[in-house]
C-alpha cells in the first residue's frame, strides 16, 4: 500500500505531548529596485576643502542622466525635503582631496647622458584642477630649472592652457658649443578629431659660446646674443599601443615655427615632422620604421642664427625586435628583453633657394650617410627603455668624427 507523503509544516511534537504553536512570520518583502524610475534630486560631496563644486559637476553629469539605479553606482538615498519627488534621490560622493604639495626625485639616464631631476608640484591651487609646478634638473651636459602654470578646461581636459618660465643650459661637444636659453611661453592644447594640437608662443633670450678653445670659426661667427620670439603649431596622430616599444599603430608628428613678426631679432619658417609606423610579426616579434625631415628658411637678408649642420635634413630607420633566442624567462623577467636589429640612414645640407626642390632633393641624397648593427633593449616598465648597440658606421662625410664600433643608449 502507498502511504501519505508527510506535509510540511510546524512542527508540534510527539502524540501526547503539549504542543506550543509557534507563529512563522512571513518573509520580508523585498522590492527589486534596479529597473526602478528614479529621479536624481540632489548631489552631495563629503571630503572636499579648496575644490569647488563647479569643476566636480562636470565630471559627475552622467549621474543627472541616470533614469533607474544601475546608471548610478555611488551612495544613494531617497530624498528628503519638501520638494522631494516619489522617486526622488540624493546622492553623496565621498572623495579625497590631493595634498597641496608634493614632491619627486629621479635619475634620468639616455643619449650618453644622465640626469638628476627634483620636483615640487601644487595640485588644484584655485580649486578648479589648476597646477602649478617646479622642476630642476642637473646634468652631465644640460642644466635647467622651470615653473609652470596649468589651467585645464571644466569638462574637457583635454583643452587646456598653461605658462612657462625656464633657463636652459646645454653642452653640445661635438660642436664645441655651449647655449644658455632664458625664455617664458604660453601654450593652449585642444583635441580636432583624432589629433591633438598645440598653438605655442616662445620669447627667448639665447646665449651661444664656445665650449673649447679648438672650436671652428663657425661656432665662434655664431657666439653672443640674440632674441627669438616665435609662433608655434604642432599636430600629433597616436595610435601606438605603447610609447616605449610598441607593438602595433602609427605616430606622426607634425611642426611649424615661424619667428621674426612678433619682435626679436631672427626671422625663419622652420618645418619637421616624425612618422613612426609599427607591425607585429610571426613569433612575437615587431618590425617599426621611422622617419624624420625637416628644413628651415631665413626670411629677409639676414642668415638663419644659431645652426651649425644644416638647414635641410632627413633621417630614417627599420628596426627589428625579436624575443631573446631560446626564450629565457619566458613569462616573466626575459619578457622586458628584445633583440635588436636596425639600420639607420640621414643626410643634412645647407639649402640654395633659388636652385628649387628638385635640386634640394638631390643635394640631401647626395653622400649619405648610413650605419647597421644589433643590440638589446629592455623595458622598464611605461616609462622608459634602455638600449645597448653594436653600431656599424658605413657612409660618412668629410669632417665626420666616428668609431668603427660604438655603443649608445
Amino acid at each position: 500500500s502507498l502511504e501519505p507523503l508527510p506535509v510540511p509544516g510546524p512542527n508540534f511534537g510527539a502524540l501526547g505531548e503539549e504542543g506550543e504553536l509557534v507563529e512563522v512570520e512571513p518573509e520580508a518583502k523585498q522590492e527589486i529596485l534596479e529597473n526602478k524610475d528614479v529621479v536624481v534630486q540632489h548631489v552631495h560631496f563629503d571630503g572636499l576643502g579648496r575644490t569647488k563644486d563647479d569643476i566636480i559637476m562636470y565630471e559627475i553629469a552622467d549621474v543627472f542622466k541616470a533614469r533607474n539605479l544601475i546608471d548610478v553606482d555611488v551612495l544613494i538615498d531617497t530624498c528628503q525635503g519638501d520638494d522631494a519627488l516619489p522617486n526622488g534621490l540624493d546622492v553623496t560622493f565621498e572623495v579625497t582631496e590631493l595634498r597641496r604639495l608634493t614632491g619627486s626625485y629621479n635619475t634620468m639616464v639616455g643619449n650618453n647622458e644622465g640626469s638628476m631631476v627634483l620636483g615640487l608640484k601644487f595640485p588644484n591651487v584655485l580649486g578648479r584642477a589648476e597646477k602649478v609646478t617646479f622642476q630642476f634638473s642637473y646634468g652631465t651636459k644640460e642644466t635647467s630649472y622651470g615653473l609652470s602654470f596649468f589651467k585645464p578646461r571644466p569638462g574637457n581636459f583635454e583643452k587646456n592652457f598653461s605658462v612657462n618660465v625656464y633657463k636652459v643650459t646645454g653642452q653640445f661637444p661635438w660642436s664645441s658649443l655651449r647655449e644658455t636659453d632664458r625664455g617664458i611661453s604660453a601654450e593652449f592644447n585642444f583635441p580636432v578629431w583624432k589629433t591633438s594640437n598645440t598653438l605655442k608662443w616662445e620669447g627667448v633670450w639665447r646665449e651661444l659660446g664656445c665650449l673649447a678653445r679648438t672650436a671652428s670659426f663657425s661656432v665662434r661667427e655664431e657666439s653672443g646674443h640674440s632674441l627669438k620670439s616665435s609662433l608655434s603649431h604642432a599636430m600629433v596622430v597616436d595610435s601606438r599601443n605603447s610609447t616605449i616599444l610598441p607593438k602595433r599603430g602609427a605616430l606622426l608628428k607634425i611642426n611649424q615655427e615661424l619667428a621674426g613678426y612678433t619682435g626679436g631679432d631672427v626671422s625663419f619658417l622652420k618645418e619637421d615632422f616624425e612618422l613612426q609606423l609599427n607591425k607585429q610579426l610571426v613569433w612575437d616579434s615587431v618590425i617599426s620604421a621611422s622617419l624624420w625631415g625637416g628644413m628651415l628658411v631665413p626670411i629677409g637678408d639676414r642668415p638663419s642664427s644659431d645652426y651649425l649642420g644644416g638647414e635641410a635634413f632627413w633621417a630614417g630607420g627599420v628596426h627589428l625586435y625579436t624575443p631573446l633566442p631560446f626564450r629565457p624567462g619566458h613569462g616573466g623577467f626575459g619578457d622586458l628583453f628584445r633583440t635588436h636589429f636596425f639600420l639607420n640612414a640621414g643626410n643634412l645640407c645647407n639649402l640654395n633657394y633659388g636652385e628649387g626642390p628638385r635640386a634640394h632633393l638631390q643635394r640631401l641624397a647626395e653622400c649619405i650617410r648610413w650605419s647597421y648593427g644589433a643590440g638589446i633593449v629592455l623595458r622598464l616598465g611605461n616609462i622608459a627603455r634602455l638600449e645597448l648597440n653594436y653600431c656599424f658606421p658605413m657612409g660618412v662625410q668629410a669632417g665626420d668624427r666616428y668609431t668603427a664600433n660604438c655603443q649608445s643608449d
